[in-house]
């Protein structure tokens, strides 16, 4: 799992500045880019506010942060909605997710 991945993932997905997004998680810019280049493991309160900030469900960013082997227990139809949830823009990702429930 690299947490810090997704989150470089969904802040660049959505334009934001690490600064924006350690402003808004109540963090340092240092150690956002620590956590985005594998540097440092959050705790589950950081990654909280960082998905926060990000305005991404928590879950999500756990999802995607996911190896895929660590999906393989994952039933085939919820593996693959992950997967295409994952490849959509964030707008008609957070569409999907609304009319999916």
């Amino acid at each position: 799992m690299d947490v810090g991945r997704a989150i470089r993932w969904f802040r660049q997905r959505q334009g934001i500045s690490q600064g924006d997004v350690a402003s808004r998680a109540d963090c340092s810019v240092s150690y956002l880019s620590l956590l985005e280049n594998g540097k440092r493991d959050p705790t589950l309160s950081t990654v909280t506010r960082i998905a926060s900030a990000l305005r991404v469900p928590v879950g999500t960013l756990f999802l995607v942060a996911s190896d895929p082997a660590e999906l393989e227990d994952v039933d085939g139809l919820t593996a693959e909605v992950l997967r295409r949830a994952a490849a959509l823009p964030t707008s008609e990702a957070r569409a999907s997710e609304v009319a999916h429930g």
